[in-house]
C-alpha cells in the first residue's frame, strides 16, 4: 500500500513539473563578448589536444585519458578539455528547446559524444566529467544571463573548475561561437576560458549564489540593476569553506541548502521561480525516495528476523538437537531480536505525514511488537535453560502428570 500510495504521488509530481523548467540550459543568443583577433597564447596546447584520437573520443574516459598521458598540470588540462569540447561540439541550435527534463547525467554526456551536437547543458555536463576524471574539481552552475544590457529570458549552464586551489569559470558553450541570423558560427572566444568569478558575474548569474565564488555575493536584483561590484558592507561570507561543508551534505542536504540560497537572494524572474520549484520537487522526491527505502528496509529486517524465530522455535521443538554451545544458543535466541529491533528503529526515521503512510506504518508497528513478544518468551526460556545443570535442562523439554507420567 505504501508503495502504491508513493508511485502514485511521484508520477503526479513528475506530471506537473513538465510544465516548467524545460528551458533550463538553453541557450539565448550567445557570445556577448569577443577576443580580439591576435596570436593565440593557448596555441601549443590547443594543437595537442585537437590531436587526440577519434577511437579515444567516444567516451569521457577516453578523452580524459589522453588528457592524463599528454598535460602535467591543471592550467594545461583545463585548457585542453575546454579546446576540444568547444571546437568539437556544434551547438545544437534547431534543438535548443527540445529538452528532457528527466534525462540522465549520463546521458547529457554520452549525446554529444555520439553526435558531435549539444546544448549548453550539453557543453557544460561534458566539460564537467572530462574535467574530474582528469583530476580537477568542477561544478555545473545553472542560472541566467545578461547580455547587452538585458536579462535573457532562458536559462543557462556553465561551469567551474579549481585550477591550482583558485575557482575560475569556464563557459564553453558561449566560448565556442555564436548565433548570427539563426545559425550557429564556430568561433572560439577565450573570454569564457578561466574567467575571474568577479569578471563573469556582470553576465552570469548562478541560481544559488553559493557558485558565484564571492566574498559578497550579488543578489538577483542588484544584477538587473548593473550594480556587480563588490559591497564590503555587506556580511562576508566565505564560499571556500561553504563549498567544503556543502560537500559533506547529503544529496537531500545538499538540495535543502541550495533552496535556502536561493530564496534569499531573491525570486526576481520566472527563470528562479521555475528553478526553486525544481529544487523543491526534487527534495520531496528524495524524501519519498528515503521514506521507500527505509520502509522496504525495515521490513525486510522484520522478514529476516522471523525466519530466525522460526528457526529458533524449529531447534527448540527438536530439544535443541543438535546440541550447541551455550554461547551458540543465545547468539541464537539474540539474532531475531537484533533484526526486529533494527527494524523498528528504521520505522522510527519515517515520517508518517499522510494517512496512508500512517496506516503502514501502524501496522508494521504492530506486527514487529507481537513478534517481539514472541522472542522475548524465547529468550526468557533460553535464559532459564542456561541457569539450570544438565538434568535440570533435560526436564524442561518434558512435563509431567501427578502420576510421573509423560505429557509429551
Amino acid at each position: 500500500m505504501l508503495l502504491e500510495y508513493l508511485n502514485t504521488t511521484d508520477n503526479r509530481m513528475k506530471s506537473k513539473c513538465l510544465t516548467y523548467f524545460l528551458l533550463l540550459f538553453c541557450l539565448g543568443g550567445f557570445g556577448q563578448k569577443t577576443t580580439p583577433k591576435a596570436v593565440n597564447p593557448y596555441a601549443s596546447i590547443d594543437k595537442k589536444a585537437l590531436q587526440i584520437p577519434d577511437s579515444l573520443t567516444k567516451t569521457t574516459d577516453g578523452i580524459a585519458s589522453y588528457i592524463n598521458s599528454t598535460f602535467s598540470n591543471e592550467n594545461d588540462k583545463a585548457r585542453a578539455i575546454f579546446i576540444w569540447v568547444a571546437t568539437n561540439i556544434q551547438y545544437d541550435y534547431e534543438n535548443m528547446f527540445a529538452i528532457n527534463f528527466y534525462e540522465k547525467k549520463e546521458e547529457k554526456i554520452s549525446k554529444p559524444l555520439k553526435t558531435r551536437k549539444g546544448i549548453c547543458e550539453n557543453y557544460a555536463y561534458l566539460f564537467n566529467d572530462i574535467c574530474l576524471k582528469s583530476g580537477i574539481k568542477s561544478f555545473v552552475i545553472e542560472g541566467y544571463t545578461k547580455q547587452n544590457g538585458f536579462t535573457d529570458y532562458i536559462p543557462h549552464a556553465w561551469c567551474s573548475a579549481r585550477i591550482d586551489s583558485t575557482y575560475f569559470i569556464f563557459d564553453p558553450t558561449w566560448g565556442s561561437g555564436g548565433v548570427i541570423n539563426g545559425k550557429f558560427v564556430k568561433q572560439i572566444n577565450n573570454y569564457y576560458f578561466k574567467a575571474l568569478p568577479s569578471s563573469i558575474i556582470k553576465s552570469h548569474m548562478p541560481f544559488d549564489y553559493l557558485w558565484q565564488f564571492l566574498n559578497y555575493p550579488i543578489t538577483n536584483q542588484e544584477f538587473y540593476d548593473g550594480k556587480v561590484q563588490q559591497n564590503k558592507s555587506k556580511p562576508f561570507f566565505n564560499y571556500l569553506d561553504s563549498i567544503k561543508e556543502y560537500e559533506k551534505l547529503s544529496k537531500i542536504e545538499q538540495l535543502i541548502a541550495s533552496a535556502g540560497r536561493t530564496e534569499r537572494n531573491g525570486v526576481k524572474n520566472s527563470m528562479i521561480f521555475d528553478r526553486l520549484a525544481h529544487i523543491k520537487m526534487e527534495i520531496a522526491h528524495y524524501n519519498q525516495e528515503r521514506t521507500v527505502n527505509s520502509y522496504n528496509s525495515a521490513v525486510s529486517e522484520y522478514n529476516d528476523g522471523i525466519n530466525l524465530l522460526n528457526d529458533f522455535i524449529q531447534y527448540r521443538n527438536k530439544q535443541f538437537n543438535p546440541a550447541k554451545t551455550d554461547k551458540e544458543l543465545q547468539e541464537m535466541v539474540d539474532s531475531p531480536y537484533l533484526k526486529l529491533s533494527e527494524a523498528k528503529s528504521k520505522l522510527n526515521e519515517i515520517k508518517g505525514d499522510t494517512a496512508n503512510v500512517t496506516m503502514s506504518l501502524t501496522s508494521i508497528n504492530k506486527s514487529i511488537d507481537d513478534a517481539i513478544i514472541h522472542v522475548n518468551e524465547q529468550k526468557d526460556f533460553v535464559k532459564q535453560y542456561l541457569s539450570k545443570g544438565k538434568l535440570g535442562r533435560k526436564t524442561m523439554f518434558t512435563k509431567y502428570t501427578w502420576f510421573g507420567i509423560p505429557l509429551n
